[in-house]
């Protein structure tokens, strides 16, 4: 089923029949995507992004720069497009330069009739790539946004600079909502080694969900990233000890809806024939255990053909701008993930 949504409109969702009567509910999209090394063609001087300049290694002219562009446009536009016809409400997004590509990505004739805005802040990353959250006008008014440093030291215990997390705290037609944008440290070095740096990057979300619940009662919260591990890793299932089922959950929990597409074998990178889903959404127990107006109904992987390989040693994987350091055109190396808010639709509330 697909539904336009136009300003000040919410979209209806007719659901299954309840106690023998139909129930309608408002519906929202909200994303995630990693959107692989999108960087424009100048070189900053404070940062380590000279292969993606016209002299650089992977020779990225204006060209190649706005072909990522309307790539990732098409792409975007078009998640969660088997409900909706209609982009997301809420797009988290990593691995993005500053705040120039993100204009020039919503600027695109894909997405700019949908007017979206953009929260960015530059970050400590070395190579200069940054979380930003994008958003559409008609969906969600934010109010605030800060950023929180993510200090790790390394072997040496030099510290090692690495992306921030973006809280953003807003609402979606009058309901409070907060986001949580992650891009935690990578395997670099294996995973083991590295682990230490995503189970501090856990620690910060958890610092961060109880500053943000001793300042808001029992608030809805929505932690979406690339977190570098799976649903089932360490840093999930004992740092931050995310729940896998609904079921008594409570309000001050955490839920994770993406064990279940991992353990069915789903994932949205692919590394030496095998898939991990390090792109994740996980919420508050509130928000899937029937206490709030507002729920997450579902989550998927938005994964049609032409986003993977069609052939060769990487066929099947997600297709890739550079892959083995030739210029293949593609996407990234991640797919995007989704899941829908829905909240039941109170006739009498209606005035539009």
């Amino acid at each position: 089923m697909r539904i336009h949504y136009f300003r000040m409109i919410w979209v209806f969702l007719l659901c299954a029949y309840l106690n023998g009567q139909s129930s309608v509910y408002q519906i929202r999209t909200v994303a995630f995507y990693n959107l692989e090394n999108l960087f424009d063609t100048i070189d900053d001087p404070r940062t380590f992004d000279e292969d993606y300049t016209p002299t650089g290694k992977n020779k990225w002219t204006t060209k190649r720069y706005k072909e990522k562009i309307e790539n990732l446009a098409g792409v975007i536009s078009e998640i969660g497009s088997s409900l909706r016809k209609s982009p997301p409400d809420i797009l988290g997004i990593c691995e993005v330069e500053n705040f120039q590509t993100l204009s020039d990505l919503i600027a695109y004739p894909k997405l700019a009739r949908f007017d979206y805005g953009i929260i960015h802040k530059d970050g400590p990353d070395a190579r200069g790539i940054d979380v930003a959250l994008i958003f559409r006008k008609a969906s969600f008014v934010p109010v605030s946004f800060q950023t929180h440093r993510l200090v790790i030291l390394n072997q040496e215990r030099f510290r090692e600079p690495t992306r921030d997390q973006l809280v953003v705290h807003g609402f979606m037609n009058g309901i409070p909502l907060y986001f949580i944008v992650n891009h935690w440290p990578s395997r670099r070095g294996g995973e083991l080694r590295s682990r230490p740096y995503r189970i501090a990057a856990a620690e910060l979300n958890l610092k961060i969900i109880d500053s943000i619940r001793r300042i808001s009662p029992d608030p809805l919260i929505i932690s979406m990233g690339d977190f570098n591990d799976n649903p089932v890793d360490y840093s999930m299932q004992k740092v931050l000890s995310i729940k896998k089922e609904t079921r008594s959950i409570q309000s001050s929990e955490l839920f994770n809806p993406m064990v279940g597409l991992f353990r069915k074998g789903k994932g949205s990178l692919a590394y030496r024939d095998s898939w991990s889903l390090f792109d994740q959404i996980y919420t508050s127990g509130n928000l899937v255990n029937g206490k709030r107006s507002l729920q997450l109904w579902k989550v998927n992987i938005f994964d049609p053909p032409y986003l993977k390989q069609t052939q060769g040693s990487y066929k099947g994987y997600p297709l890739r701008t550079i892959t083995a350091g030739r210029y293949t055109a593609g996407y990234s190396d991640h797919l995007p993930v989704y899941g829908y808010l829905i909240k039941k639709f109170e006739p009498l509330l209606r005035n539009d």
